[in-house]
């Protein structure tokens, strides 16, 4: 029996109502290093989309996130168009909105100048920036949250707070019957900081400030968890075999592991950053809104040196990792640091997720080292010493191991 023919993607046609502008597109792909294979995917995507746009009467001017959003969750899933096309909603989503960018650079599609919830997103980043020195990640998320809270409230219309209800409120933070713990709790953190935000610029909010739950939250119940030193060895040794970005993969635990850096702190980290010579590391400004010191041991210097000369693609970014994949060269996202952990936990058949573990685990060793408080607050840059003291609770089950039995008790 004959194998069937393997349709090809359409990455042609001049009746397209895109085809005009793929030019453009194309020369995009190719500076941002897209790979050829990725390139054919979106731009079959971008005529499949093409062909949708021409049959809703519209043309490349006409292109905002709302129409691509309609053709994602609207057309792409009922899709019986002739042409193969590409079909993933990833993939499609990434097209698109690559689409838009270099329609926007061009001046064919126009950016939407920020209505009432966009600029007030912008105030609230600024408050969150100026006073209370929140990191960019923190404040991207809360501006998300907060985003979809004004946006199902008040639509596109003004910022007036008096037409929220205390009981939508409540609603919006404990969201669905399974929502965990957890994510109320980031969630209602978020409320909160708009809220106290509000207040600072006169608003009466306290109405809306006691609606928001305060879920338990056991924080000082247990010790937090951290890997023994068998477990950090066997989690390096998850990097000794081959797998997709091995070096940067191992380098980035090593920070993680031996300096105690964040996820967001690791994205940041510079090639100016490390003083080879005096075997120092400075972390750049973060949590703490400063900048510090740490030395650089040699196996995270090693495992440094050995990602960028053996496996860091030309770049003339000064980030030390940088994406693999288009855009090629880019710095990483906090994405690609946990991708990167949950890679190494999956491959040694552990049931794990936590990035932060490793840091935990570093003050564990530190404090069971006999390490003062204050030295573990320097190398975890805690602005307060109470914080690194929680890594000093009483772990009972290990002081009931080494506990003597009472004088006089029956043995």
């Amino acid at each position: 029996m004959p194998t069937p023919l393997r349709l090809q993607l359409r990455i042609e046609d001049p009746d397209n109502v895109l085809w005009p502008i793929m030019g453009f597109y194309t020369d995009y792909l190719v500076c941002s290093r897209y790979g050829a294979k990725r390139r054919r995917r979106y731009t079959a995507s971008a005529l499949h989309f093409g062909d949708w746009l021409h049959g809703q009467g519209a043309g490349p001017g006409d292109i905002d996130e709302t129409r691509i959003g309609r053709f994602l969750t609207g057309h792409l899933p009922t899709c019986s168009c002739d042409h193969p096309t590409p079909r993933g909603l990833i993939l499609n989503r990434a097209a698109l909105n690559n689409l838009l960018r270099v329609l926007r650079r061009h001046n064919i599609a126009a950016t939407p100048a920020p209505d009432a919830i966009e600029l007030e997103l912008a105030r609230f980043d600024a408050e969150m920036n100026d006073v209370w020195g929140l990191t960019q990640g923190t404040r991207d998320h809360r501006r998300r949250i907060i985003r979809r809270l004004l946006r199902e409230q008040l639509g596109t219309g003004s910022i007036e707070l008096g037409e929220i209800r205390p009981n939508a409120v409540r609603t919006f933070v404990l969201g669905d019957p399974d929502r965990s713990t957890s994510t109320i709790r980031v969630m209602a953190g978020a409320v909160r900081c708009y809220l106290r935000y509000r207040a600072l610029v006169g608003d009466d909010v306290a109405h809306l400030r006691k609606a928001v739950p305060r879920p338990a939250f056991w924080r000082d119940a247990e010790l937090p968890e951290a890997l023994s030193a068998a477990d950090v060895e066997r989690l390096l040794s998850a990097f000794d075999k081959p797998c997709p970005s091995r070096r940067r993969g191992y380098a980035i635990v090593r920070c993680l592991a031996d300096l105690g850096l964040r996820s967001s702190e690791v994205i940041r980290l510079t090639l100016d950053d490390i003083d080879w010579t005096e075997g120092v590391v400075r972390v750049p400004a973060g949590k703490a809104r400063r900048s510090d010191i740490l030395p650089l041991s040699p196996p995270t210097g090693e495992a440094i040196v050995d990602y960028i000369l053996n496996e860091r693609p030309a770049t003339a970014r000064r980030e030390v990792f940088v994406r693999h994949v288009a855009p090629l060269g880019e710095p990483v996202g906090r994405r690609v640091v946990q991708k990167t952990l949950h890679a190494a936990y999956a491959r040694l058949g552990w049931d794990r997720s936590r990035v932060h573990i490793l840091r935990h685990t570093l003050a564990t060793r530190l404090v069971n080292s006999g390490v003062s408080m204050k030295q573990i607050a320097d190398v975890l840059r805690h602005r307060s010493i109470v914080t690194s003291a929680t890594y000093a609770r009483v772990d009972v089950a290990r002081l009931s191991s080494v506990a003597l039995p009472w004088p006089g008790a029956i043995a």
